[in-house]
């Protein structure tokens, strides 16, 4: 069974690409992540940005982080690597589809990054501004690379 439009849009990012924040975002990346080379997918009209990783998560060769910012403050920080893992954080409407989540924020594990209500979890990342939500993955992502566990991607969320 297909979704009808209306129940597709709940789960989208609202609002243009904001290239204004991707550029900042860009530009946190490269100063806080020394494994890491972002590069919009369009300079003057992009979609996405991609953050290309020199090593991954848990024994990953390698590992990519695409993000998406909006004109609304929706994101997607999707990470996927060489070993097929894949997570998300994300801010945007879910029309309460997760049970764990009450706000837009919200975090879908590895390894899938599945969107299975009973998964998808809170998001520890409640902060809005670009850069600060920039910080908050990458300090995630870098306390995951240290301990070789998932585990602290998500670390100070509530639980369910």
């Amino acid at each position: 069974m297909r979704d009808s439009p209306d129940q597709a849009e709940t789960h989208t990012l609202r609002g243009a690409t904001d290239r204004p924040a991707l550029l900042t975002i860009r530009d946190v990346v490269e100063q806080m992540e020394p494994l890491a080379t972002a590069k919009l997918d369009d300079y003057l009209h992009p979609s996405v940005l991609e953050v290309m990783l020199d090593d991954g998560l848990c024994g990953a060769d390698e590992a990519r982080i695409d993000i998406q910012w909006t004109t609304r403050d929706d994101y997607k920080f999707h990470y996927t690597d060489t070993e097929g893992v894949n997570l998300r954080w994300g801010k945007h409407p879910h029309a309460g589809d997760y049970i764990h989540v009450s706000g837009l924020e919200h975090y879908h594990p590895s390894p899938n990054a599945s969107s299975d209500p009973d998964e998808v979890e809170e998001s520890c990342i409640t902060q809005s501004p670009e850069e600060l939500v920039t910080r908050a993955v990458l300090k995630l992502w870098r306390v995951a690379y240290h301990t070789d566990s998932y585990e602290p991607l998500n670390a100070g969320r509530n639980p369910p």
